[in-house]
């Protein structure tokens, strides 16, 4: 039915296909509209705001929706959108007096910010636990390479010796952080809009704690308006991506430097390398360009949403809760990045030749002749860079002041240089990760706390459902016959 009683007409062909998208579109969305419509008949039942017998009615057609992964609207037009459609298909199955119970005691508005963080929930999840996967495996990288020499770089350049394991333990420092911001921004999806009605509550006696834990929720929204009104969590959930990816593509832009034949620090496996239509011999680390690709999404999405919500209304509003939440954070970037960082071997002696050929103990000669003679480290940097420049006029190939080989025994070979590196947070001292391990361990044990939760609340939400059909005297549900069997 397209009259509504104030508006006669529906949606033009082009209107519709661009804001309600084509008619095979919209499942899954419905599958989670429908998760909350479950919820809510329970409680509106369990409080005897609606007839017992009609809400089990409703909750029938709803199972056999669901069973049959909504069939029976497949090719429909969806000329106001997917949920009224599904909204019609069960009035014109009941009637209108007992579908219609659906909208008691709630709005659109309350509905659309609980399908929302519902639609959230699995991407933030995903993406969380695959940046503590990261992370885990960055800081095992950091102790197994903790001697694994390199040069270290700035501008491009070789600098000072360091140390593969020195590179992986900084990342995953700040990885750290952004799992943080990330945890913090998941932990807005854990209360439930859901009772909020248009944003400003109902006079039905309802009761938003049980449909939240029904959920899966850990709470209901204590303010109406704030519940319609404002989608931050979005806002949130996208910039700590947003970061996140920042952090990913600067790994994953040194670990495409390394690989290249240049350099040859790091060889990956057949499994992580792909090859040319053209040229044979090529291993191309197109996984890493896939990283460098995908992080930037977030970053996209979250200036398109937080340009969308700007200077809007404090209240529902389409461009905020529709336009603003069309970006989605993902954990693919994430899950690529781990890969390579897992499956990438150095190569000790390619990198620690770099770091001779590169000069990287200069500085460490500068302090030495500070120490030794007395020198201002003004002093000390000036004289090193006279002897390599007169080195370098003499022959490319000629050390910097000294023989740099390693084992040579005077202190100033990258090795030793590397190992005196102890104090400033310096890849001489031994790695110490407990306070990431432990905060990590924190992170993940939340989560798994919040996915449990979660879990839960599907088993008891089934079972409450299951209990209000038998109290209406009606058989199991079976998609096989359309009917409760």
């Amino acid at each position: 039915m397209d009259d509504t009683g104030r508006i006669r007409r529906p949606l033009t062909p082009t209107a519709r296909r661009i804001v309600f998208g084509e008619p095979a579109a919209g499942p899954p969305e419905l599958r989670l509209v429908t998760q909350v419509d479950r919820a809510h008949l329970v409680m509106l039942s369990e409080r005897s705001l609606v007839d017992p017998a009609a809400a089990a009615a409703v909750l029938v057609e709803i199972e056999l929706l669901r069973a049959t992964a909504f069939e029976p609207l497949d090719g429909l037009e969806p000329r106001r959108g997917r949920y009224l459609l599904y909204e019609d298909w069960l009035a014109a199955r009941l009637g209108e007096r007992i579908a219609g119970i659906l909208r008691t005691g709630r709005s659109r508005n309350d509905l659309n910010a609980t399908v929302l963080r519902l639609r959230l929930r699995p991407s933030a999840e995903r993406l969380l636990t695959e940046v503590l996967r990261l992370q885990a495996v960055l800081m095992n990288g950091a102790r197994r390479h903790a001697g694994t020499v390199m040069p270290g770089y700035t501008h491009y350049q070789p600098a000072v010796p360091t140390t593969y394991g020195h590179h992986l333990g900084g990342v995953a420092r700040a990885v750290d952080r952004d799992v943080a911001a990330l945890s913090a921004a998941a932990a807005g999806l854990d209360a439930c809009p859901l009772g909020a009605g248009t944003g400003h509550g109902s006079a039905l006696p309802i009761d938003p704690a049980r449909t939240a834990a029904l959920l899966g929720f850990e709470r209901p929204e204590p303010h109406a308006l704030d519940a319609v009104a404002s989608r931050d969590v979005v806002l949130r959930l996208l910039a700590a991506a947003a970061v996140f990816g920042v952090t990913a593509s600067r790994l994953a832009t040194d670990l495409l430097l390394w690989t290249t034949a240049e350099f040859a620090f790091l060889e990956l496996p057949d499994g992580l390398v792909g090859s040319s239509s053209a040229m044979p011999q090529k291993r191309n680390p197109f996984l890493l360009e896939h990283v460098q690709g995908r992080s930037a999404r977030a970053a996209g999405s979250f200036v398109a949403a937080m340009t969308a919500m700007h200077a809007t209304p404090f209240a529902n509003s389409v461009a905020v809760g529709t336009e603003g939440c069309a970006g989605a954070v993902e954990a693919d970037c994430a899950a690529l990045l781990r890969l390579v960082v897992a499956g990438a071997k150095p190569q000790p002696p390619a990198m620690l030749a770099r770091a001779v050929a590169g000069r990287t103990t200069a500085t460490a000669r500068a302090e030495r002749l500070m120490i030794q003679d007395g020198l201002s480290f003004r002093e000390a940097h000036r004289l090193v860079g006279a002897r390599l420049t007169e080195a370098d006029r003499r022959s490319a190939l000629t050390p910097v002041v000294d023989d740099e080989r390693p084992g040579r025994g005077d202190g100033v070979d990258p090795a030793a240089v590397v190992g005196a590196a102890r104090f400033g947070g310096g890849p001489g001292a031994p790695p110490a990760f407990d306070d990431l391990r432990h905060r990590r361990a924190a992170f993940a044990a939340e989560l798994g706390h919040r996915l449990g939760r979660h879990r839960r609340a599907d088993v008891d939400l089934a079972a409450a459902v299951a209990a209000v059909i038998a109290s209406a005297g009606v058989g199991p549900v079976s998609p096989l016959v359309g009917r409760p069997a």
